[in-house]
């Protein structure tokens, strides 16, 4: 089970031969790595396995291998997107190995993790690929812009594009993830080369872009996960929904970034209490930094929840073409949550 949504195994994985199951996505959210948050946003998980779905044919249609096997309709069956009439919440999919990573506070045992998973098994890395760099980029903490033949000493203070897509790595398993150099990427990716996963994520940035792009969409970053079978990399959990990556609409946000930044401004004290519980984790070599946090998030707003549905549903409806949703234009959606 992810914090958003929940995972149904109908046949397990082997070391040889690859499982069946279904995600099933719920109207959870989660920012800051926190988890399950104290509220909900309507049709958000379907707007999410629409998407997700979307995007994993188009992905197939260009070659590129996928774990995903349709929605699930009314029938129980598994189906493409286009041969539903309702807005899909279960994605039909298949299943690898994600053996135990073992760990000593924080540092983990990736060569047991290996030994454990043979020819089947997730690759315990997220892909990260920024064609833009948002105010709220972590990236901008890591790096400077002259790092990318940008003409400026400082971030400024608003969207900056990158002369070309820059590819990140960063750990999947561990509890509190960290962005890693190339060659401890290299490492974790175990018998996967590192310069496979980065074309691959080149590829899926580009058909999303190009998707997004034409339907009035700023791509501006995301990521991958994938997993390993029979020498094989395939593309896994979700790819190109707007809680994996991040969109704008004429300069506005269009993704989970909008309720992350709604609560720095009205919640600073809980975004505080995070990041100190996290720096207090590391310095104590302590895996579970939730557990140091000191404040608990409140729920949002009625209003807020209302204009997050709206935007998440609009943004889905506009991305796939067709009006899944009972929900307003794009441009509707956007203009109220500017107002939040």
């Amino acid at each position: 089970m992810t914090s958003v949504k929940d995972f149904r195994v109908e046949r397990a994985a082997t070391a040889t031969e690859l499982g069946r199951g279904a995600f099933v996505f719920t109207d959870d959210y989660s920012v800051f790595d926190w988890g399950k948050m104290p509220d909900a946003i309507p049709n958000k998980g379907a707007s999410l396995c629409a998407m997700g779905a979307y995007n994993f044919e188009l992905l197939e249609d260009a070659g590129i291998p996928t774990h995903y096997d349709g929605v699930v309709g009314g029938s129980g069956e598994a189906v493409p997107l286009s041969e539903v009439a309702d807005p899909p919440r279960e994605m039909a999919i298949e299943l690898t190995q994600v053996p135990d990573l073992p760990h000593d506070g924080r540092e983990y045992d990736y060569d047991a993790y290996y030994a454990d998973a043979g020819e089947n098994h997730l690759i315990p890395l997220e892909i990260v690929f920024r064609n833009t760099v948002p105010v709220g980029s972590s990236l901008r903490s890591r790096a400077d812009p002259a790092d990318f033949d940008l003409d400026f000493a400082e971030w400024p203070d608003e969207v900056v594009d990158l002369p070309e897509p820059v590819v990140e790595f960063s750990t999947k398993l561990e509890e509190s993830d960290r962005y890693l150099d190339r060659s401890e990427a290299d490492r974790i990716a175990g018998p996967v080369d590192i310069d496979r996963l980065e074309d691959l994520a080149l590829s899926v940035n580009e058909i999303v872009t190009d998707r997004a792009d034409e339907v009035g969409l700023v791509h501006e970053d995301g990521k991958i996960e994938c997993f390993h079978y029979d020498g094989e990399i395939r593309v896994a959990d979700v790819v190109g929904t707007f809680d994996e990556n991040r969109f704008s609409f004429d300069g506005q946000e269009v993704s989970k970034e909008v309720i992350r930044q709604y609560h720095k401004r009205t919640q600073p004290e809980w975004v505080e209490a995070v990041s100190d519980a996290k720096e207090r984790a590391k310095a104590e070599d302590v895996a579970d930094w939730k557990a140091l946090c000191e404040r608990d998030p409140e729920p949002l707003p009625d209003h807020v929840v209302d204009a997050a549905r709206d935007l998440y549903t609009a943004g889905t409806n506009a991305y796939v073409g067709r009006d899944l949703f009972d929900a307003p234009s794009l441009s509707e959606a956007v203009e109220t949550v500017q107002d939040l």
